[in-house]
């Protein structure tokens, strides 16, 4: 993370750059991106944001002098490939990731600072002085999670790496790596070729976005007094039915559907056995 930036529009935007070396946060790798999957973020955060669905986005991309070598498809044949350096932006970095690091080491006073910086920047409907201001936020959270998970899926988009680092705070679509969009209907898709257990195929993803909240619900739990871990917990039973009428209603969208029928839900998985085929 580089720095904030200001626009014309008063819009605040985090600049942070992908493939610039090592930080203190890069554990055994070499903090470089490849030229190959840096146009792949490119082209990809922008074709998600013209499609309407919440993402970071490419402000440039540089080509590097640097050789990186790379073991492109994990079978043990490393290359030298040309490097790069991406310039991306978003309203926020901060992921599940985020609030669940600080709950494991105890850091709590430090926790609450980040939750309410987060809150004041970015969720202006909940009130700093609201005692109920961190169960507001992580039912905004569970929301957001489902409405961005069905989003993926009404155009057949596989993240490929799920897990709590990969989901931001303000659900959007950060992090593309191993990324893939599906040809034709397959619940077992997997664009990453390292997942061999298949656990972020694409029908899994609403089952992964539940236990990522239930990760974050776990990291919020210090702060909560017990009827907010009640009525959190009920929040976070809700995420199922909030992410299934979304579903429902993006792929009826898709088909020009209009009004309520009992049989809308067969069409809609008619649909799908047909692509699969």
């Amino acid at each position: 993370l580089i720095g904030v930036y200001t626009n014309r529009y008063g819009e605040r935007w985090e600049l942070q750059l992908k493939g610039s070396g090592k930080t203190p946060y890069s554990r055994n790798g070499d903090g470089r991106a490849v030229l190959r999957s840096s146009v792949r973020e490119f082209l990809c955060s922008e074709a998600m944001h013209y499609l309407g669905i919440p993402t970071s986005r490419v402000a440039s991309l540089v080509v590097s002098d640097d050789d990186v070598w790379r073991d492109q498809f994990y079978n043990g044949n490393i290359k030298k490939e040309r490097g790069a350096i991406v310039l991306r932006v978003a309203k926020s970095w901060f992921r599940i990731g985020s609030i669940e690091i600080l709950a494991h080491s105890e850091e709590l006073d430090l926790q609450r600072r980040l939750l309410d910086f987060v809150i004041q920047e970015h969720f202006p409907s909940i009130a700093m002085n609201d005692s109920n201001r961190y169960l507001e936020f992580f039912s905004t959270v569970v929301s957001e999670t489902a409405n961005l998970i069905a989003l993926w899926m009404s155009v057949g988009f596989a993240h490929g790496v799920c897990n709590t680092d990969n989901f931001s705070l303000l659900s959007l679509t950060i992090d593309y790596g191993p990324f893939g969009f599906m040809d034709s209907y397959d619940p077992n898709f997997v664009p990453n070729t390292s997942d061999d257990e298949r656990r972020y195929k694409i029908g899994n993803q609403a089952n992964v976005g539940l236990f990522n909240l239930s990760k974050l619900l776990q990291a919020l739990k210090p702060l909560l007094d017990p009827r907010q871990k009640q009525l959190a917990s009920q929040i976070l039973e809700g995420y199922g039915e909030q992410y299934y009428i979304r579903f429902t209603e993006l792929f009826k969208a898709k088909l020009g559907l209009l009004g309520e029928n009992e049989d809308d839900n067969y069409l809609i998985a008619f649909l799908l056995k047909v692509s699969l085929l």
